[in-house]
């Protein structure tokens, strides 16, 4: 049975949890299987935590973990990976940095609490760059994950091994975080589904930058109707952080099983000329934005005005770097990599003016998204702009043939979304001429993940990328650079 039980669906697997045609204890012995199959090709899941999960799935067999059943997220015991950025108790939680390799926190995140909570078993932890910091998934602790589709190439960062996690059948879930596409590039990469949540839709817990929205907690999965559940499960307030609210009335779940159709769609390639994409990514992304016309959609190529997005998000980022890392450094600076140091310098050099600065842009930026939002239902963008590179390359060596001046340069089509503060998914919409992922981000008004979720399942069903997963890990060579 477990030789067959890793290809579910998370939806599919809940469901025969809930009528017991299948155990908790089933599914945690078809994911170990599978992880001992697959971990030595992607590195996705570098820590484990199998007998926890099996006591935990014991428990909800036994009705002592059951006070979730019948809420709205109730996994039933689904195994799920928790990022190696976040705390889970018992469990070696490193941060993908040597200076807590051997960090084991006595108390969970609370996050992961409401996860374990709605019925959800930790397998253990997915792999991440140092402190969640660059867009490809490796540190000095774990070393390198890769990605499925070809060994030899980088799966994104930095929720990278939860991608692959998912993608290669290890879990049905992966728990995840975003800050400049971190859910959204290794979606894209690994032909799975990321939703950056508004701000406050799901709880941060420890956060020090409690009171930013730049950096949020999210799912993972291998298609939109499994991500809606995982939201379902950790949307909500939560008293420690002070940005949540409350879960909405209607499921997410019931949401995508019953789809609105957006009327009006804005596709924009580069965001009206500002950003550089790769030539063959713009020819599929263009072409497979306008198949929302197939579904009845109006579709326009058209972009919101973003401004100086890009200097307005590093001016956030460098200050949330500079409340992280600025006491970190100070004491073991020798232990950081060059590109942490450097995003922390910035915030240190940064004057208050040039914060005030970012924060009149961005409410600037947030006032022309809402007018922008009251003609469009949906905004559609590449989900990056080249596909996956070289796995020993920390960035990609050029965007359109350009080299790239730092490596955030090759996330500005993810963060600048950040900045409006509106939710958006990638979503597979095809393959480049080496066999490679490509993707689309879907932005949504909001709060709206409703509307978006909806969206994303319909674009879903129409093209059928997501019946390619799970997959087995495949070896392959790195292409040439795109122009």
């Amino acid at each position: 049975m477990s030789n067959e039980l890793w290809r579910l669906t998370a939806v599919e697997a809940v469901s025969r949890l809930k009528k017991k045609e299948i155990s908790p204890l089933d599914l945690v012995d078809a994911s170990a299987a599978r992880m001992a199959q697959v971990e030595s090709a992607v590195n996705a899941m570098p820590t484990l935590c199998l007998d926890r999960a099996r006591d935990h799935a014991k428990r909800i067999m036994e009705g002592k973990a059951n006070e979730a059943d019948g809420e709205a997220g109730w996994l039933a015991g689904l195994p799920v990976s928790i990022k190696d950025l976040t705390d889970v108790a018992g469990v070696r939680t490193t941060y993908g940095s040597p200076i807590f390799a051997d960090h084991v926190p006595e108390k969970s995140n609370p996050l992961v609490e409401r996860i374990e909570r709605k019925g959800g078993i930790v397998m253990g932890k997915s792999n991440t760059p140092e402190f969640g910091a660059g867009g490809s998934t490796f540190n000095e602790v774990f070393g390198r994950t890769r990605n499925p589709w070809n060994t030899s190439l980088t799966c994104g960062g930095s929720t990278g091994g939860g991608s692959v996690s998912v993608a290669t059948g290890e879990v049905w879930l992966a728990h995840g975080s975003d800050h400049g596409g971190s859910l959204r590039r290794p979606g894209t990469y690994c032909s799975t589904v990321g939703l950056r949540p508004s701000a406050g839709r799901v709880t941060r817990g420890t956060s020090n930058n409690l009171y930013s929205p730049q950096s949020v907690q999210g799912p993972m999965a291998r298609n939109v109707a499994d991500l809606a559940l995982f939201l379902d499960t950790m949307a909500g307030f939560c008293p420690l952080d002070a940005m949540t609210f409350d879960a909405p009335g209607v499921s997410f779940s019931d949401a995508v099983a019953n789809p609105v159709l957006p009327k009006r769609v804005a596709f924009t390639i580069d965001f009206g000329g500002r950003f550089e994409v790769d030539r063959e990514i713009r020819e599929i992304c263009t072409r497979m934005a306008q198949r929302f016309e197939e579904l009845g959609c109006i579709v326009e190529e058209v972009s919101p005005d973003f401004g100086p997005v890009d200097e307005v998000f590093m001016a956030f980022r460098s200050q949330q770097f500079l409340v992280d890392r600025e006491l970190q450094i100070q004491q073991y600076r020798d232990k950081f990599k060059p590109d942490i140091i450097w995003n922390t310098e910035l915030g240190q050099k940064q004057t208050t003016s040039k914060l005030a600065w970012a924060e009149r842009e961005r409410a600037a930026l947030y006032r022309r998204m809402f007018a922008f939002f009251q003609t469009y239902d949906l905004l559609v963008t590449p989900g990056a702009p080249t596909a996956a590179f070289d796995v020993n390359l920390r960035a990609p060596a050029t965007i359109a043939g350009k080299t790239l001046e730092n490596y955030m340069s090759g996330s500005t089509l993810n963060s600048a979304i950040t900045v409006t503060g509106s939710p958006a998914i990638a979503v597979p919409c095809g393959f480049d001429s080496f066999g490679r992922p490509v993707g689309l981000q879907l932005v949504g008004k909001p709060r709206g993940e409703a509307a978006l979720l909806q969206a994303a399942a319909l674009y879903e069903k129409l093209v059928g990328f997501d019946r390619l997963l799970p997959i087995d890990p495949r070896p392959g060579t790195v292409p040439p650079s795109s122009p």
